[in-house]
């Protein structure tokens, strides 16, 4: 009886988190008003990129910033190259001649994107952050269109739209990525309607100066997700503004996605750790959000295995016997989407088996990773 109570309500949480919290969250946006505060207030705005071996992509992403439609006598760039080794320092000084609102920070040595961040925002300025990476391209409306949110004082952070396009490669490997980000994005815009965004896209976003509080650098930690939380721990609002977009190429091998998904799986329980409060919060709509957008979601590995196991104890009855059967044909249908992920055509039913099975499987061995201590506090950039 426990065991049948136990496989159920596992089975319930898991079709929460993926089917029914997106649908409730969607309803609950409803009964929140839209800005009615937007503004065109020219705000002075420093622009934050930690980077580290960007050679291919860093010279085009600051002309895109040159790009901008925004007045760039309130507007400075800072940029800290964290140790690099190729020419990513020696174009980083030539564009510095070039645009005089452009600060180049080089760093001897390699310590991690977080200890970037702190160093850089401790230069900084300006009454707003904006966040982003070296291979993010702006539309050139997006710095406009992300600020003028913060004319609701309530609101501490929003989160721009980020797009992810195919690699422009045939032999490329990336899984229903994009596909998945589409559901993400759909989650986004509703929790921010709702001013209780769990996640902002690191590639943009951007939060008042007055709440950034130093990340901290002893232990790896989700930097887009702990910046996010902090806002909210602050009893502000992080609001999400569909208008203001950045493009990212989706990452071309199988691989590199599956270290990055590694990587951010033990960073994100180390990062959990320092918002437990949030967890049982007063504002019961961001725990919610919380629990089901992330908590609940690190944990699928572990509530697959567990029902997996269930289910070959729990044999005997029909539903049962259909229930571990479906569990069987998906997983080699997981398989199979391995063995052919290079295939030029791809077919949904084996990507998207394959993808979830890649996405959890590197989420378990970041989570053995986390209780292991093996988290390190950089990581190696995805090859452009």
């Amino acid at each position: 009886m426990l065991t049948n109570i136990l496989f159920w309500s596992i089975v319930l949480i898991l079709v929460h988190n993926y089917f029914i919290y997106p649908v409730v969250i969607f309803f609950i946006s409803h009964f929140f008003k839209g800005n009615n505060n937007l503004t065109d207030h020219n705000y002075s705005i420093s622009i934050i990129i930690s980077a580290f071996n960007e050679e291919k992509v860093i010279r085009d992403r600051i002309i895109n910033i040159s790009n901008l439609i925004y007045d760039f006598n309130n507007l400075e760039v800072l940029i800290g190259s964290d140790g690099s080794t190729d020419k990513t320092n020696s174009i980083l000084i030539d564009m510095q001649n070039k645009y005089p609102w452009l600060s180049v920070n080089l760093f001897a040595s390699r310590r991690g994107k977080v200890s970037v961040i702190n160093d850089l925002l401790a230069k900084s300025k300006n009454e707003i952050i904006v966040f982003t990476d070296a291979n993010t391209i702006f539309d050139a409306n997006s710095l406009k269109n992300l600020i003028r949110q913060f004319g609701d004082k309530k609101i501490g952070g929003v989160c721009g739209r980020l797009v992810l396009s195919e690699p422009k490669t045939k032999l490329n490997e990336s899984v229903e990525e994009k596909s998945y980000w589409e559901y993400e994005t759909f989650i986004k815009k509703y929790e921010g309607r709702c001013g209780v965004l769990i996640g902002a896209n690191g590639g943009i976003f951007a939060i008042r100066r007055i709440l950034f509080k130093p990340l901290p650098d002893i232990k790896p930690i989700t930097d887009d997700i702990f910046i996010t939380l902090m806002i909210h721990q602050q009893k502000y609002k992080f609001s999400y503004e569909y208008d203001a977009f950045g493009l990212e190429d989706v990452g071309y091998e199988i691989i590199h996605e599956f270290n990055r998904k590694t990587r951010f799986s033990s960073t994100n329980f180390e990062t959990m750790f320092h918002f437990k409060d949030l967890l049982l919060n007063r504002n019961l709509l961001l725990s919610y959000a919380f629990w089901s957008h992330k908590i609940l979601r690190w944990m699928t590995p572990i509530f697959l295995l567990i029902i997996f196991f269930l289910n070959i104890i729990l044999w005997n009855g029909f539903i049962f016997q259909m229930f571990l059967f479906a569990q069987i044909v998906f997983y080699s249908l997981s398989f199979i989407g391995f063995i052919k992920r290079k295939a030029i055509v791809k077919n949904k039913i084996f990507t998207i088996p394959f993808y979830f099975s890649m996405t959890n499987l590197a989420m378990l061995i970041g989570m053995i990773n986390f209780i292991l201590k093996k988290q390190t506090p950089f990581w190696q950039p995805i090859p452009r």
